[in-house]
């Protein structure tokens, strides 16, 4: 449904067919929208990483956060998450094919950042 401002003939502004429930863009930024995701699923789409490579390659994210990051990606199907009984337990991730759709959304959103024009980002 497309949402679209109409004008009546006083000059009034409405809105005809409002959006009520949350649009595909918006649908897909709640999942890759949150901190951290993105880099992440990206980090993953090279191949199984254990969780702690996956800590070391996101430096500046909490443990905390990674593992809620990537719990809520796996809830989304966009990862699956591997335990190998050794000792001690080693716990991988891997993307899904899914998640893999989501690389290509991700790729297209770094190579549109990366074409910015200096200053438009705070780094």
């Amino acid at each position: 449904m497309e949402a679209f401002v109409t004008v009546d003939e006083k000059g009034r502004r409405r809105v005809a067919t409002p959006c009520v429930e949350p649009c595909a863009i918006e649908k897909g930024m709640r999942i890759l929208g949150g901190k951290w995701t993105g880099s992440l699923l990206w980090h993953i789409n090279d191949g199984p990483v254990r969780f702690n490579d996956l800590a070391r390659m996101v430096g500046g994210a909490s443990k905390k956060m990674i593992t809620e990051r990537l719990r809520f990606l796996e809830t989304k199907g966009l990862i699956s998450r591997h335990v190998r009984e050794t000792s001690p337990v080693v716990v991988e991730y891997a993307i899904t094919p899914l998640g893999e759709t989501a690389i290509r959304v991700l790729d297209e959103l770094r190579e549109w950042s990366e074409s910015l024009p200096e200053g438009v980002v705070d780094q």
